[in-house]
């Protein structure tokens, strides 16, 4: 019996033992992935708005208090969903149309 408590103690120092290295591991990546998700994108006023084929939509005319910048196209200020927008190549960059955020409400 005291050969039994005295591998089954071993097993679990051992099994403990690896759990920090594996959770290091995985922390690590994580990290790495929210840092990226977590990267700031410079929603300021004057800032030029761009399209996902790389052409200009508009300046950036203020930041609502959601969050969500809001540009004046075709005459109309509309707001453009943050969850559009991502930093390509260092400019601030829509995933939608102009046609798709001019019919925007």
């Amino acid at each position: 019996m005291k050969k039994f408590v005295a591998l089954a103690a071993a097993a679990s120092v051992a099994s403990f033992a690896l759990v920090p290295a594996a959770f290091a591991e995985t922390s690590q990546s994580v990290q790495t992935v929210t840092e990226a998700a977590a990267t700031p994108l410079d929603l300021t006023a004057g800032k030029m708005l761009y399209m996902g084929n790389g052409s200009r939509l508009a300046p950036i005319y203020r930041v609502a208090a959601d969050g969500n910048p809001q540009v004046i196209l075709n005459g109309r200020l509309v707001t453009v969903p943050a969850a559009s927008l991502a930093a390509v190549d260092g400019k601030l960059t829509t995933s939608l149309s102009k046609k798709d955020i001019a019919s925007a409400k």
